[in-house]
């Protein structure tokens, strides 16, 4: 009986499986199904609402949490969706409210729903709002890893460095498996010039662990610099493994692109409850086999942000801040800044290399440079 007359409920149990599976269209046509048969169904709108969130028609997904809310004015997942999906559309202060009102309905103690709205601040870059979030699950949860790390990378990106290096500590205590904590703060390491400290940590992580290239090429050149390995040494060959699988995986993405013209710079789709943890680390840095100094530096840009590391890794920090730029290529990165720079200044910043890049821009002003 219940397969021949499916209630909302199964109806909403499927499309949500589905959506766990990132098979959104299939979970939109689904509960396109679902609502004609039972359009008061608060449920079935708000999974419609993340479902159109996930494939960024954000419009649409504003009008499903907006319909789920006329219904069920105090449900919070229709809340936190409204939220993430007017940061989506610029409004910020309204994304505030509708996370306040999450809290003050007396859903702060819902562990996965208040690290939810922490991540969507985060990927707008709402550091500071992002940490208030992510202390509310640590503190209603001091044993969580996860709210301790996403403290940890807030405290991070907002400048607190030994803050973070606590937090991700104290996640690590609670979950030394916690192979993404373990990554950013071997990464934060590197940047610090702690370097044996950062290999300690990267050694306990597998080739498998990374999903991107950055950390792989600190961990082959720390292990040649501090071991004395040679290029060839079988150590470094499950990296250049992993080092590879990346780069196929990239290539393919690219063809991907080429072929439907998409708009989506990485031309991919996100599960919107993903934090994108790694801020300056989760995209290629094009020209690091060519990297021929560890040198460090440091710059300090116009509206007051600093960055820290190589030249290639400056310019890749720069461009993840960049809302506009963050997806595309470091070398793409660079040509639009200069093109940018060339139409509002007058003045060509060299976009051949990273290094000339920061120069470039620091005379032009947009930034300054302090070692």
């Amino acid at each position: 009986m219940s397969d021949a007359f499916p209630s909302s409920e199964d109806y909403s149990d499927r499309a949500h499986q589905l959506y766990n599976e990132g098979a959104y269209d299939e979970a939109v046509e689904l509960l396109r199904e679902a609502l004609e048969i039972y359009p008061l169904a608060a449920e079935l709108h708000v999974g419609m609402g993340y479902a159109r969130l996930a494939r960024e028609e954000y419009a649409w997904a504003r009008l499903s949490f907006e319909k789920a809310l006329g219904l069920h004015p105090t449900h919070e997942d229709a809340l936190a969706g409204l939220g993430e999906t007017l940061l989506k559309l610029g409004r910020r202060a309204e994304a505030l409210s509708c996370f306040e009102r999450v809290l003050n309905l007396g859903f702060g103690e819902d562990h996965d729903l208040v690290l939810q709205m922490g991540r969507a601040l985060f990927r707008e870059q709402m550091f500071q709002h992002a940490r208030g979030f992510f202390e509310i699950a640590a503190n209603n949860r001091p044993d969580s890893a996860e709210a301790a790390a996403c403290l940890g990378y807030a405290m991070h990106r907002s400048g607190e460095e030994e803050s973070a290096l606590y937090w991700l500590r104290r996640a690590l205590d609670l979950d030394p498996g916690y192979s993404e904590a373990r990554i950013y703060l071997a990464n934060l390491l590197y940047d610090r010039g702690e370097y044996e400290a950062s290999l300690v940590h990267f050694e306990q992580t597998d080739p498998q662990d990374h999903t991107d290239e950055l950390g792989i090429w600190r961990v082959m050149e720390l292990k040649r610099t501090l071991y004395q390995l040679p290029p060839d040494d079988p150590e470094l060959v499950p990296w250049e493994q992993r080092l590879n699988e990346l780069d196929a995986e990239m290539d393919e993405v690219e063809r991907l692109l080429s072929s439907v013209e998409a708009t989506q710079a990485d031309g991919s789709v996100r599960d919107p409850n993903q934090l994108e943890l790694f801020g300056t680390l989760l995209v290629e840095l094009e020209g690091m086999r060519r990297r021929s100094s560890t040198e460090i530096h440091r710059v300090l840009t116009a509206a007051g942000v600093s960055y820290t590391g190589t030249w290639e890794e400056i310019v890749l920090q720069m461009k993840m801040d960049d809302r506009e730029w963050s997806g595309v290529s470091l070398s793409d990165y660079m040509e639009q800044v200069s093109r940018r720079s060339r139409m509002q200044t007058g003045i060509v910043i060299p976009a051949t290399d990273a290094e000339s890049f920061v120069r470039g821009s620091a005379a032009a002003g947009l930034l300054k440079i302090i070692k």
